[in-house]
């Protein structure tokens, strides 16, 4: 029976991120955190424009919240919209921007590697572009751009940021996997060497010779 309800618990989670994800297309979905509270169920919601989730005087984030009661049956949601503070290190932002660029016609490659250079600029230590569907041809195919550092396994692969978004374009839907690895990532190869402190004297040792012995 717990399991039964751990599942089912999950599959509410995934389904209420999916359509939050939707629900905020237009601002620039960066992420979702659900956290259960004493008072109810705290969720974060990231976004790069805030103010199109919170609508005019809240109501676009009362309508939310209600949804979130009444269909995904969650106890007291608690919203909370965040505005993202580099949207250029957020993998889900990022690829959902290089998706909109391909919608309206970017070449594939020209839009990955503007992504990329724009991931880079912000401080990132690495980053990686991965697109597949029919790109100008018939049949599909997939496209992987890296710059930088990206990990695919041990602890280093939990700090890679993922993004994935779909482009509807005219020959096809076309998938976009945005990686990046951020400025604050701490790898195993990377060593810091700390200077050593000087020994300070202290001033009444100073200039002092030996002393006389007390008779």
């Amino acid at each position: 029976m717990d399991e039964k309800k751990f599942v089912q618990e999950n599959v509410k989670r995934l389904l209420l991120k999916e359509y939050v994800k939707k629900f905020a297309d237009n601002a620039g979905f960066g992420g979702l955190e659900i956290q259960r509270t004493p008072m109810g169920t705290r969720i974060v919601l990231q976004v790069e424009k805030p103010g199109l989730i919170i609508g005019k005087k809240g109501t676009k984030i009362k309508d939310l919240t209600d949804i979130m009661t009444t269909k995904f049956k969650i106890e007291n949601p608690q919203i909370e919209v965040k505005d993202d503070p580099n949207p250029s290190l957020n993998a889900q932002i990022m690829a959902k921007k290089l998706a909109v660029a391909l919608e309206t016609g970017w070449h594939f490659r020209r839009a990955a590697h503007s992504t990329i250079k724009r991931i880079m600029d912000a401080g990132a230590k690495g980053a990686q572009v991965i697109i597949s569907g029919k790109l100008g041809g018939d049949r599909a195919k997939r496209e992987k751009i890296t710059a930088g550092k990206i990990k695919y396994s041990g602890k280093p692969r939990e700090q890679v940021r993922v993004g994935f978004a779909v482009a509807m374009t005219k020959p096809g839907i076309i998938g976009v996997t945005v990686k990046i690895l951020p400025p604050d990532a701490k790898l195993p190869d990377e060593i810091t060497i700390i200077e050593p402190k000087e020994e300070v004297k202290n001033e009444g040792d100073q200039g002092e010779g030996p002393k006389e012995p007390v008779q």
